[in-house]
């Protein structure tokens, strides 16, 4: 069981030694991982996916219970860890949607009969339905992503979760990040989007190849989140509305309150 991961310093792209001594993230936890294009955010879920000890570019070494991993978690595909989930995901292999789940919960050791559930909760983060009888290689971007992380929810071990900006998912964000939160796993989420940054309890700020600050969400920032969050799942409501072919009057724009005078926003 990981209870904890440690991030010990590495350098940034000029060499310059990274301005922290660690960072310790713990089972439950939700980490932002943000900065502009370029600044260094996939080298750092990179070095973690790898479970780095100083032999990447980045120089920076990842604890595992404040211990150094043994080198077949590194190594071992059957003892991987950390699950990772890209914006950019497609399948390859020619099965059913069913088949593929049963095939992969039966590697766990699991109940095939889960695979019902997986799809459930996939279809609960897409817009387009998701049979079981749907061959893998025609799911949409969306649809693969919202498969996959219904499938990193249950019937993945991994306990350690990187996420890679899934605002450009093509699937419902605030859905999927509550669905892997409530698995007790360590999450890290690479974002651009300021209302998913703003929902976990820290962020990393990337500059230049490196870590920049580590700051902790406050009070504040996560009172003007709930509303903010509110106003984005409103305009997301709008948005499959549009999709749907339905037409859009006034008094249904500003029936939930999307936007007011007053917000402030």
């Amino acid at each position: 069981m990981i209870k904890s991961i440690s991030i010990l310093p590495g350098k940034n792209r000029a060499g310059i030694n990274e301005k922290f001594e660690r960072i310790d993230i713990y089972q439950g936890e939700i980490v932002g991982i943000v900065g502009p294009t370029g600044s260094g955010k996939s080298a750092l879920i990179e070095d973690i996916e790898q479970l780095a000890c100083s032999d990447t570019p980045t120089q920076r070494k990842i604890l595992i219970n404040d211990a150094v991993p043994d080198a077949g978690l590194r190594y071992d595909p059957k003892k991987k860890l950390i699950a990772r989930l890209s914006q950019n995901m497609n399948f390859l292999a020619d099965m059913s949607v069913e088949d593929f789940l049963k095939l992969h919960l039966k590697c766990r050791g699991k109940d095939t009969g889960l695979s019902e559930k997986v799809i459930f909760y996939a279809n609960q983060l897409t817009g387009e339905p998701i049979s079981k009888d749907s061959n893998l290689t025609v799911l949409s971007g969306g649809q693969s992503r919202s498969l996959m992380v219904a499938d990193v929810a249950f019937v993945s071990d991994s306990p350690v979760v990187l996420i890679d900006e899934i605002e450009n998912a093509g699937i419902k964000k605030h859905e999927a990040m509550k669905l892997l939160s409530g698995s007790g796993k360590i999450i890290l989420v690479v974002t651009h989007d300021p209302l998913l940054a703003l929902s976990t309890q820290r962020r990393i700020v990337m500059k230049n190849g490196g870590v920049e600050k580590i700051i902790t969400t406050t009070e504040e920032e996560s009172a003007m989140c709930v509303k903010l969050n509110q106003i984005d799942r409103d305009l997301l409501r709008l948005r499959e509305m549009v999709r749907s072919g339905a037409v859009i009057s006034a008094a249904e724009i500003f029936a939930r309150n999307v936007v007011t005078a007053g917000d402030g926003f």
